[in-house]
């Protein structure tokens, strides 16, 4: 049984998660804030010349995802539903997929897709640094840890001991206004769809997290269609390890048949050479 079909048994509305309010919010980065308290991650500018390697944003209002900042606020000044054109603050950090790419994507099993739901890069021991999982987040929300010899993966884990110990992610405990919620993620789909049809003139009609890429643990609401707030438009809505898990399962079946027939047109090649030269 492939990795895709043992994540895809878990009930993707058991899983925890968390509802992001964009209209909510206030850009106060107070969760930015707690999530660096939480993981003990030091303060690096993201200005030049201190900026870390991987951090390409040169916008102070969109900063990246680095291996010291596990969650990043994104300011867009867009029109909303309401017509009035205002910044829109976007939290940044790991999706936390019902079904993991990047799980799928690690050949030494250093990701973990946990039973509550985070997904937790829980064996740095065994990782080789290849980045896989990094070229393969649809999300970009994986960094690496460039600094160090051996680098190692960096991302958000949503404060899995936290969770465990029945309490929210550091983040959403700091919110002020309630635009982060907590639970399990069935609830909040019905929480975003209430809140949806109830205000119809200050939503878009769109789950983030509830389609794209299979599904995600963290979901967004807003009041400003997603593209124009740094989402992708081009992230399917089929899980993407069951859309290439019929590709990846034909890997073990190329590593032997391909040397097979190398070595096949190696010995015919060879063989064809000889007789030339004999034939001289």
């Amino acid at each position: 049984m492939g990795l895709a079909e043992r994540t895809a048994k878990r009930d993707p509305a058991e899983l925890f998660g968390i509802l992001f309010d964009v209209n909510r919010c206030i850009g106060c980065r107070a969760c930015q804030s707690a999530c660096k308290e939480a993981h003990n991650l030091p303060y690096v500018p993201q200005n030049q010349p201190h900026r870390p390697r991987g951090a390409e944003s040169t916008d102070w209002n969109k900063p990246d995802l680095t291996p010291y900042d596990y969650l990043v606020m994104n300011a867009h000044l867009a029109e909303g539903k309401d017509g009035e054109t205002k910044w829109w603050h976007v939290r940044r950090a790991c999706m936390h997929c019902v079904e993991p790419i990047c799980f799928e994507a690690c050949f030494v099993h250093a990701y973990r897709k946990t039973p509550e739901g985070p997904v937790v890069y829980v064996h740095p021991e065994v990782c080789t640094g290849c980045r896989y999982c990094q070229l393969a987040c649809p999300f970009q929300a994986v960094t690496l840890e460039w600094e160090d010899v051996f680098s190692r993966i960096s991302k958000c884990p949503m404060c899995y001991e936290r969770v465990q110990q029945g309490h929210p992610p550091a983040c959403v405990s700091a919110c002020p206004t309630k635009a982060l919620e907590f639970g399990k993620r069935g609830a909040l789909l019905e929480k975003a769809r209430e809140r949806i049809k109830k205000h119809p003139d200050k939503y878009v009609d769109h789950i983030f997290g509830e389609k794209e890429a299979g599904g995600t643990s963290v979901l967004y609401i807003a009041g400003v269609p997603f593209e124009k707030l740094g989402f992708s438009e081009d992230i399917i809505d089929k899980s993407i390890p069951k859309y290439t898990w019929k590709y990846i399962s034909k890997a073990p079946i190329l590593a032997v048949s391909l040397p097979v027939a190398f070595a096949a047109l190696y010995v015919y090649t060879k063989r064809r050479a000889e007789n030339e030269d004999g034939g001289h």
